[in-house]
């Protein structure tokens, strides 16, 4: 591994940072090697943080990180910013456990911890304590879930009929929602903005991006997002954010690219010709639909040619002398190359899409069916599906998602035909009791640093996201192909 060059903060820049909203363990990472050497042309470009398997990465190809910008100030009423929940110690997401210990170190008054969304309910809770914060913030502080009320849509083919949520907040006209902050990096391979896409959907007046009007849809999108994350999340008044401010926030976010740059045991993930790091998955070409699998998106400018060769980083590890190296190699290989069969997906198996072709009910195929933009892993057209992850637990969902409300859904007009589901998702959003369950993958950069992971964190670590699919899909994985792609997710 290549030796570190060490960059001590001066006492301003430790103010600066701490006025941006800045996390105390994120102002300590930061007095921690900021560049590998090699990157002198990036010094201030590149922000670097310690997680669980080596060292990630931020890069901001517009320039030096300035804190001053409206991402990170106080817009509203209760001292949030964008970067109370977009760290750049956590991938521009927010970690479960720095959430934790912003508690710790703050007893619970750090402007994460606001009723507005970051308790599990905003009534019948006692804040008055550090017990009662501690108790009102538990999804927060173990899960990294933010609560998110979205209203059932008056043009819908559904009613709610009933919720049970253990913390409260049964409302059946609001829902109160529990999801992770998306990562505010990587922006540019989005194609639909939220879990839901409720930034990118015409029924809430924003638009849908496809390959016609993309980049403009994204950005104007992320502009509205950032006022309604102003009005909502930091309680702002309303207008929210000048017209200046939308565009400041979002050429910060296009500019900001998060990856894993360097592995404990593999060493630098740029290495010997690999192209692991922020600064290569910026310069990675993407367009909408650029290696869609299905030919949903009728604006696409190239011809159906599905590659399922997704990740290319790490051919250069194949052969290596370290074994870790090796290890993600074969990861990289297993996620490109494994075919399982793929069944009971909404929104894929037996869909019919805009180009007339019809998915089978079942077919195998890779995990690059799913997540198949070229090196971000996230879908490159927008294709909201259902994997079974927001089910109540038993059945075709492993993980444990006994801590989330059940919410039970059923089909007009008879009102017969029902689903239980710990969120709707897309449902809320589009009004279709078709669309119950599903949501977006997101982009698959910087997750070391992210945990946990799934719209509701219901899986803790990366071997947990590993062994839903391979329960989910039946792939029967061995404990060794197992291991080696954990490596490459850790690595990404």
């Amino acid at each position: 591994m290549k030796e570190f060059t060490t960059f001590h903060g001066s006492k301003n820049r430790k103010r600066h940072l701490r006025n941006a909203g800045i996390s105390l363990a994120a102002m300590g990472a930061l007095l921690l090697p900021m560049r590998l050497r090699g990157d002198e042309n990036s010094f201030f470009n590149t922000l670097t943080f310690p997680d669980l398997t080596g060292l990630l990465q931020v890069f901001n190809q517009n320039g030096a990180f300035d804190f001053s910008n409206p991402f990170f100030q106080s817009l509203g009423t209760n001292g949030r910013s964008c970067g109370t929940c977009h760290q750049p110690s956590d991938a521009m997401s927010v970690s479960a456990a720095h959430v934790q210990l912003r508690f710790n170190l703050t007893a619970g008054l750090d402007p994460i911890f606001r009723t507005v969304d970051g308790s599990n309910c905003d009534h019948n809770i006692d804040t008055s304590t550090v017990a009662g914060r501690s108790a009102a913030y538990s999804l927060l502080r173990t899960r990294g879930l933010i609560r998110v009320g979205i209203g059932v849509s008056a043009t819908r083919d559904f009613e709610v009929t009933n919720v049970q949520n253990p913390y409260g907040c049964s409302a059946t006209d609001v829902l109160s929602l529990y999801r992770r902050p998306l990562p505010a990096a990587n922006l540019k391979f989005l194609s639909t903005v939220m879990w839901d896409g409720r930034e990118s959907a015409s029924q809430t007046g924003t638009t849908p991006i496809n390959g016609g009007n993309y980049p403009g849809s994204l950005l104007a999108d992320l502009a509205h997002q950032s006022v309604d994350a102003t009005l909502g999340h930091a309680q702002g008044v309303p207008p929210g954010p000048t017209a200046a401010q939308q565009q400041a926030i979002v050429a910060f976010e296009m500019g900001l690219s998060a990856a894993q740059a360097v592995d404990f045991l593999a060493g630098e993930l740029n290495d010997d010709g690999a192209n692991g790091g922020p600064q290569a998955i910026a310069q990675q070409a993407f367009y909408i639909g650029i290696n869609d699998p299905v030919g949903l998106d009728p604006n696409n400018p190239a011809p159906l040619s599905f590659n399922t060769n997704i990740f290319n980083l790490y051919n250069a590890f194949t052969n290596a002398e370290n074994a870790q190296q090796r290890a993600i190699a074969r990861g990289q290989a297993i996620f490109n190359t494994k075919t399982f069969t793929i069944s009971g997906v909404a929104g894929l198996n037996g869909a019919t899409f805009s180009n007339g072709f019809t998915a089978p009910g079942s077919f195998s195929s890779t995990c690059g069916v799913c997540h198949d933009a070229p090196n971000a892993g996230d879908h490159s057209v927008s294709a909201p599906l259902n994997i079974g992850v927001a089910d109540p637990p038993g059945g075709n969902n492993s993980l444990d998602t006994s801590y989330l409300p059940v919410i039970t859904i059923c089909q007009l007009p008879s009102l017969t035909t029902c689903v239980k589901t710990t969120d709707p998702g897309r449902a809320l959003i589009s009004g279709k009791f078709a669309d119950v369950g599903k949501f977006k993958g997101p982009v698959l950069r910087g997750l070391a640093a992210r945990a946990p992971y799934f719209h509701n964190g219901s899986a803790q670590t990366l071997g947990d996201v590993v062994d839903f699919y391979n329960s989910r899909f039946q792939i029967g994985f061995t404990a060794q192909e197992k291991a080696d792609l954990i490596a490459f997710l850790s690595s990404l």
